[in-house]
């Protein structure tokens, strides 16, 4: 079973987040536990880097984590820069 693993400089990340958007953070983590492909997700490879993942909280906000297993590695959360 696949589990999250947040890097240091994520769980920094995450913990300076709103309420509202670290319960929104959660469910998307759970979404990744249950169905890595899942819509809300909106997962894809990021650009320029083979290994590293791009996912969605909301909108404006994105998670980027490498996948080795058992865990996805949360390396950092941050306001997407469109």
């Amino acid at each position: 079973m696949m589990r999250v693993k947040l890097s240091e400089t994520a769980l920094k990340q995450y913990l300076n987040l709103s309420p509202i958007l670290q319960k929104k953070t959660d469910k998307q983590f759970e979404y990744l536990f249950s169905n890595f492909r899942h819509p809300s997700l909106h997962t894809k490879k990021y650009k320029g880097n083979n290994d590293l993942w791009q996912a969605r909280i909301n909108k404006n906000w994105r998670f980027y984590f490498f996948v080795v297993t058992p865990h996805y590695i949360i390396i950092s959360i941050i306001k997407h820069p469109k």
